[in-house]
């Protein structure tokens, strides 16, 4: 039994697979960093700086995302170092796979997948709420039994345009990567350019007397403001998903992770300080802090360009995360932890079509008609768990001879940086709430026993 459920996959026989296993390998590191920004600026930009530093940092908020970024940097370069070691689709599940064996590995990417899937289904329900304020701006109403999900006391049955928009990603998402690509690097170029005209018309209203005092929460608050914040990050690993469609893996996996990091914290600590020159740190602690700086000085015309980026922010977001809850559901099924179908790979688009679809009809019903407001914090969890298993795999892989490791970027100070991600994880995931550890326990509980009734006889090992 210790053997079966710690029997590791052989990385030679996974990247010698030929055949309809195989993905078009289409994707450079520019590709990769828009698919990074794209999961990490959403809706958070418009809203993380104000609330952040009204109540915890002030317009030290600035280093609060330097902070998060330094710490969200010692796991992007173990990402790093195991993404151009280990370049197959998968990411933390399919390194732990090869590191630590079959039931480590289930759990990781058992945790990714609530990450991936409630990622999806938590943004698609705040998307529809935007989309909804939007159009109604023009005299467009959905019926309320149509706005939102199953809650008859409300007068609510279903959240439409959630489904909606889930399903029109997925949709773009089939067509192939190189077509996806074009798509979320041009949604990605109009929220960068909604980001860009913010701080360029905002720079004009700052006055220096509002960032005074810059620290009046101390440096405690700082860190504090840097523990909330470091959520903004998390979507960083969904990159590491694309290491099977990258066309030089060992050069450009590193740059799009680590590119991804440093392109979202200058967006970050440019909106925090714009905002907060705006406006008194104090008056911030409102829903949608920007669009409140943007009426104080009656610039109506760019708060509705803010609401359109804030809905374009969500569908990359949406369609990244999508993306990455694919490849993780191909990864289980190619090693015989799901049903087979899941893997089977499209002979002229070269993408997973059956399971694009059947993942995203899964999660936009999620979507549709089911509250999720109490469950969004479980995506947090998933990711660090994650981060934490990369960490620590930097350091086995060191030590371990794997027959068609590929030689690639190395983490630098091994082994004090993989070691200290390791320990800012685990202290990161002691900050969550008691709900989120207990659902969470739930949901692994449900996973031990898909593994255990299913994944273990199925699998591609348990075979041979």
């Amino acid at each position: 039994m210790k053997n079966q459920l710690f029997r590791k996959l052989s990385l030679s026989e996974l990247l010698n697979q030929k055949g309809t296993s195989q993905f078009n390998k289409t994707m450079n590191s520019f590709d990769l960093i828009a698919l990074g920004v794209g999961a990490v600026v959403g809706t958070g930009i418009f809203i993380l700086p104000g609330t952040v530093a009204a109540v915890h940092a002030g317009p030290a908020i600035v280093f609060s995302f330097i902070l998060a970024t330094i710490v969200c940097a010692f796991s992007a370069l173990c990402y790093s170092e195991l993404s151009s070691s280990i370049p197959v689709a998968g990411s933390a599940y399919t390194y732990s796979y090869v590191i630590f064996g079959e039931l480590i590995a289930w759990i990781i990417g058992w945790s990714l997948l609530l990450e991936y899937g409630l990622a999806v289904a938590a943004v698609a329900t705040g998307w529809s709420a935007y989309f909804q304020s939007l159009v109604e701006g023009f005299g467009i109403h959905v019926p309320q039994a149509l706005s939102g999900p199953f809650s008859p006391a409300n007068g609510t049955y279903i959240n439409l345009p959630a489904i909606i928009i889930i399903l029109l990603l997925a949709s773009f998402l089939s067509l192939g990567m190189k077509e996806s690509n074009r798509l979320n690097k041009i949604m990605v170029f109009i929220k960068l350019g909604i980001i860009l005209l913010f701080i360029l018309v905002g720079m004009f209203y700052v006055k220096p007397d509002n960032w005074q005092p810059f620290m009046p929460f101390g440096f405690g608050g700082i860190l504090s403001g840097a523990a909330l914040v470091i959520f903004a990050y998390l979507g960083f690993d969904a990159v590491s998903s694309a290491a099977e469609e990258v066309k030089n893996p060992q050069r450009n996996m590193p740059i799009g992770i680590i590119g991804t990091l440093v392109i979202c914290t200058i967006l970050y600590v440019a909106v925090s300080l714009v905002l907060t020159g705006m406006v008194p740190y104090t008056e911030l602690n409102v829903g949608n802090p920007v669009a409140y700086a943007m009426e104080m000085k009656n610039l109506d015309w760019v708060f509705g360009v803010i609401s359109l980026g804030a809905v374009i922010s969500m569908m990359t977001v949406i369609f990244v995360m999508l993306y990455g809850g694919t490849r993780l559901v191909y990864s289980f099924a190619r090693d015989g932890m799901l049903p087979k179908v899941l893997s089977e790979i499209h002979p002229r688009r070269k993408i997973p079509l059956k399971n694009t679809w059947i993942y995203a009809i899964f999660v936009s019903l999620f979507a549709g008609f089911i509250p999720i407001d109490k469950l969004a914090e479980l995506v947090n969890i998933g990711t660090l768990i994650a981060f934490a298993a990369v960490s620590i795999g930097v350091i086995f892989i060191r030590k371990m001879k794997i027959d068609g490791l590929k030689e690639g970027f190395k983490v630098p100070l091994f082994p004090i940086v993989p070691i200290l991600s390791f320990l800012l994880c685990i202290f990161m995931i002691v900050q969550l709430s008691t709900f989120t550890m207990f659902t969470c326990l739930i949901w692994m509980i449900i996973g031990l026993l898909v593994y255990f009734v299913y994944g273990r006889t199925h699998s591609v090992l348990n075979k041979k």
